[in-house]
């Protein structure tokens, strides 16, 4: 690694509730109020039905796999994960809402156990189980001593960034934002009286004015600026031209990563004036094992972004992808099949942005830039 970098470790959705919470330690409450399935060990049954027994209780290690040891070798910097579930023992079931997601407060080990630096909470499911669900999740979270970012008590906290301190003196702010366009409720936006997500409507030229704004209010020279946004559908390969015009715009604005999730599998990345742009990130933990319907998108595959930047001038390094697979609700290696058909898959759905997905020999994906003539 150059002398000088910074390493991030970016991630998709973390799911942990549901199905992954009851083959933990200290399983929740299992009812839930959707159409099909009321119990949330019927997830554990799907995943078994098509592949092996899980064993239960497992630790809080079991879901992360063998990502753990990856993270470890690699050492990033600073890990920031979009935890998309509500942290709590609370009853009070969102109102209109298909799926509902809580992990016990007695399974945090699970969330420890990936040591994570920033903890995004702009998402549709933060506040699954209304404003009880979402205090005490900031509670134990703040017990924990892990920095959250994009929900909060008012307005204020929601859009305070998450301010990790390097080694040197150089700082990663990470900032935070849900949008409707992902199934955030607009009645979940934060105000100066009430608790919520850190909401944008949607991705036009008003928006950017206001998070370049807010980003103004928190910069120091030389610090690196994640932009963490839950946006889009959860299925296909589409990214819209406002998507791209908003990512874009943030890079003009001074933004260093665009830090994109909600897609239940990866979509396109962008390399654009040297800086990242990652449309979806893909799930990275969650418990669709066995739900069938989506097969042609391959979202049991999974992938860790390690994304290292310029400590200086944020200006991209280099990106490694590192695949994964689940299996018995936990990540594993991919096969070298399944990773030659990630590296195909979005390097094809990557071309329109000009970019080139490569397969390295130690099994992880890179990214590479061909010149281009004007934007998508």
């Amino acid at each position: 690694m150059a002398e000088g970098a910074v390493t991030l470790f970016l991630c998709g959705d973390v799911m942990l509730g549901r199905g992954v919470d009851q083959i933990l330690a200290h399983p929740g409450d299992p009812r839930l109020q959707e159409r099909l399935i009321t119990d949330a060990r019927d997830y554990v049954a799907l995943a078994e039905r098509i592949n092996d027994p899980i064993p239960r209780p497992v630790d809080g290690s079991w879901p992360w796999g063998d990502a753990l040891p990856v993270l470890d070798d690699l050492a990033p910097d600073v890990r920031v994960i979009n935890l998309e579930t509500a942290v709590t023992s609370s009853d009070d079931f969102a109102a209109g809402k298909a799926v509902h997601y809580r992990m016990s407060p007695d399974n945090l080990a699970c969330l420890l156990a990936v040591e994570p630096d920033v903890c995004v909470l702009a998402n549709n499911h933060v506040l699954d189980f209304g404003v009880k669900g979402l205090e005490q999740t900031l509670d134990v979270l703040s017990s924990a001593s892990l920095r959250s970012v994009g929900a909060g008590r008012d307005e204020e906290q929601a859009r305070r960034p998450a301010t990790v301190p390097l080694e040197g003196g150089g700082r990663v702010l990470v900032f935070a934002w849900g949008m409707a366009s992902s199934g955030v409720p607009v009645a979940w936006d934060a105000t100066r009286r009430s608790p919520g997500v850190a909401f944008l409507r949607e991705p036009s030229v008003a928006a950017v004015d206001e998070v370049a704004d807010h980003i103004s209010e928190y910069r120091r020279t030389g610090d690196i600026i994640v932009a963490s946004l839950h946006w889009g559908s959860n299925w296909g390969y589409d990214i819209t031209r406002d998507q791209v015009r908003f990512a874009h715009a943030l890079i003009d604005e001074g933004v260093d990563v665009v830090h994109g999730h909600s897609s239940h599998h990866p979509r396109p990345l962008e390399l654009y004036r040297d800086r990242l742009i990652l449309y979806g990130c893909g799930d990275l933990i969650n418990d669709y094992e066995g739900i069938t319907g989506r097969e042609k998108y391959r979202a049991d595959l999974r992938l860790l972004y390690l994304v290292s930047l310029d400590g200086s001038t944020g200006e991209l390094i280099g990106l490694r992808m590192i695949p994964m697979r689940a299996r018995q609700l936990r990540l594993r290696h991919a096969s070298s099949s399944d990773l030659d058909w990630l590296r195909d898959r979005l390097d094809r759905v990557s071309r329109p942005f000009d970019v080139r997905i490569d397969r390295e020999r130690k099994g992880a994906l890179t990214v590479r830039s061909l010149p281009r003539e004007g934007s998508p």
